[in-house]
C-alpha cells in the first residue's frame, strides 16, 4: 500500500508540473503574439465602435471610428463632423474592446494621411486644422506635399474666394494633430 501511495503522489506531482509547464508555455506564446500587435491593429478591431480619442493640442473627440488607414483614423461624430486624426497625434483611445485586426486589403493597407488630405483638397471642402502649438485654423486645403499641407485661410461660412482668403499657411504634416470637416 505504501508503494501505491508513493507512486500516486509522484504521478500527481508530475501531472501538476506538466500542467504548470504547459501553462507557462501558453502564457509565453500569448505574450509574444500580443507583442506583435500595433496601435493600428487595435484600432482596426474597433471599427464601427463609438470611441473617445484624446489628441495632442485639441479637445477629446467622441464618435464612431469608421476607418483606419496606414497612419491615421477617421471618426464621425453625432454633429455630422468627420475627424481625420494622424496616429502620431494620439494620446489615448477609450472604449476599444478586446479585439485587434491586421490590415487585410491591399487598398486599406496603403491609404494614408497624405492620400486622404489630397482627397479633401480635391473636394475643396472647408476644414478646421488643429496643429501643435497653435489654435484652430479654418479654410480650404490648397496643396498637399510630401510632408506639408497648405491651407488658404478664410472663414468656414465663406467660400474659398480670393477676396475671402486672408492668409495662406504651410503646415508640416508632423505638426497636424487633427482635421475636422463638416
Amino acid at each position: 500500500m505504501r508503494w501505491d501511495a508513493l507512486f500516486a503522489d509522484l504521478e500527481s506531482q508530475f501531472e501538476a508540473l506538466q500542467d504548470s509547464d504547459l501553462y507557462g508555455e501558453v502564457a509565453d506564446r500569448i505574450r509574444a503574439e500580443v507583442g506583435k500587435i500595433t496601435v493600428l491593429d487595435r484600432l482596426r478591431g474597433a471599427v464601427d465602435t463609438v470611441v473617445r480619442v484624446e489628441v495632442m493640442d485639441a479637445d477629446p473627440i467622441r464618435g464612431l471610428l469608421s476607418r483606419v488607414g496606414k497612419d491615421c483614423l477617421l471618426i464621425e461624430t453625432e454633429r455630422y463632423e468627420e475627424w481625420l486624426i494622424p496616429v502620431q497625434a494620439l494620446v489615448a483611445v477609450h472604449r476599444l474592446g478586446p479585439w485587434a485586426e491586421p490590415a487585410v486589403g491591399a487598398v486599406e493597407g496603403k491609404l494614408g494621411l497624405a492620400h486622404l488630405l489630397r482627397g479633401i483638397a480635391r473636394d475643396r471642402s472647408p476644414v478646421t486644422l488643429f496643429c501643435s502649438g497653435g489654435g484652430p485654423v479654418t479654410g480650404t486645403i490648397d496643396r498637399v506635399g510630401a510632408d506639408f499641407v497648405e491651407i488658404a485661410e478664410h472663414p468656414l461660412d465663406a467660400p474659398r474666394r480670393r477676396t475671402e482668403v486672408y492668409n495662406v499657411r504651410l503646415v508640416p504634416t508632423q505638426a497636424l494633430r487633427a482635421l475636422r470637416r463638416r
